[in-house]
């Protein structure tokens, strides 16, 4: 049986320096801010269990005929770049959670003209990555069966990035996700995961089954990576943890400081950075917006260049 104490001494030193990083005025005010939206999210999350109702994907976009009734922002993204604007978004949430996670990023998005923005529930008993990702799987396929979209991009908060990424990585999602941004999700495992005994949480610890599939060879993987990680997550533990690091994968990791693990749906910064570089994007994964940060990760690291929009919300870094 394998000791536990190097895991949990780790894990104590991380403490220590998440603890020393809350203790300045920046951690203060978002500890502050991340209770105000823990409370927040409690009274949203009755709300999340709900089925998600509406109109069928893409069906909106069929019936457009004028662009007369929408905001200039909506307006501009679709006659500026109308694949960017149609191409479906699905969000996908944490442990334990639901949609409701995602109430204010989903509307920040629609209000900046994305027209397709989708979120996936599945049961907060889950207790397997696979089988929430095999889920994933179905609800790409209706998307881009319903709106005639071969693609689309993915959003996941805390586990649910894990289970988009493993979607992607190990059952030949990156054929249909171009693009997939990631929100405090334990990439590498998180020490965190040693608190709890479930099957789910296990899958979670750094050495487990899951995390040795996940760091397996990927050669050819089509989609990008973007990952925001905090130096203040409370959940992933040590925070650096939340990054992808792997050969195969196109990745720029993004640090937001002072930013709490469930307010990283709804900073500001997030929002802005997601809506900015989908946007942009080409069909190989480019920008094709000069100033917009490549996701990339070797061309920000050779170039090396003065700080962009993109890059400001906290520090892009592929070390």
């Amino acid at each position: 049986m394998r000791d536990p104490r190097p895991a949990l001494e780790r894990a104590s030193r991380a403490t220590r320096r998440g603890v020393r990083t809350l203790a300045t005025p920046q951690g203060l005010r978002g500890a502050g801010t991340e209770l105000a939206w823990v409370a927040a999210h409690a009274a949203l999350y009755p709300l999340g269990v709900l089925a998600e109702r509406g109109r069928a994907p893409g069906r909106d976009q069929a019936e457009r005929f004028t662009l007369d009734d929408l905001p200039p922002v909506q307006r501009g993204l679709l006659m500026g770049d109308v694949v960017a604007a149609g191409t479906p978004i699905l969000l996908v949430h944490g442990l334990v959670d639901n949609r409701s996670t995602f109430t204010l990023l989903r509307r920040a998005l629609r209000r900046r003209g994305f027209g397709q923005v989708l979120t996936l529930n599945y049961s907060p008993f889950t207790q397997d990555v696979r089988s929430a990702a095999r889920r994933l799987e179905r609800l790409v396929e209706q998307t881009c069966e319903q709106t005639g979209y071969e693609r689309v991009h993915v959003v996941g908060h805390s586990l649910g990035g894990l289970v988009a990424r493993y979607y992607v990585q190990r059952m030949g999602g990156d054929a249909r996700v171009h693009t997939l941004c990631t929100l405090g999700s334990p990439h590498s495992g998180t020490y965190a995961a040693h608190l709890l005994p479930s099957r789910l949480v296990r899958q979670l610890r750094p050495g487990s089954e899951l995390m040795t599939e996940l760091a397996a060879p990927a050669p050819g993987c089509r989609t990008r990576f973007v990952c925001f990680w905090s130096d203040l997550d409370q959940l992933v533990v040590p925070q650096r943890r939340a990054r992808i690091e792997h050969p195969d994968l196109a990745a720029r990791n993004v640090l937001l400081s002072g930013t709490g693990h469930m307010s990283l749906t709804w900073d500001g910064r997030v929002v802005r950075e997601i809506a900015q570089l989908l946007a942009h994007l080409d069909e190989d994964g480019s920008t094709v917006t000069a100033g917009v940060t490549s996701i990339d990760a070797t061309t920000v690291a050779a170039a090396a260049p003065a700080p962009t929009r993109s890059q400001r919300p906290g520090t892009s870094t592929t070390a």
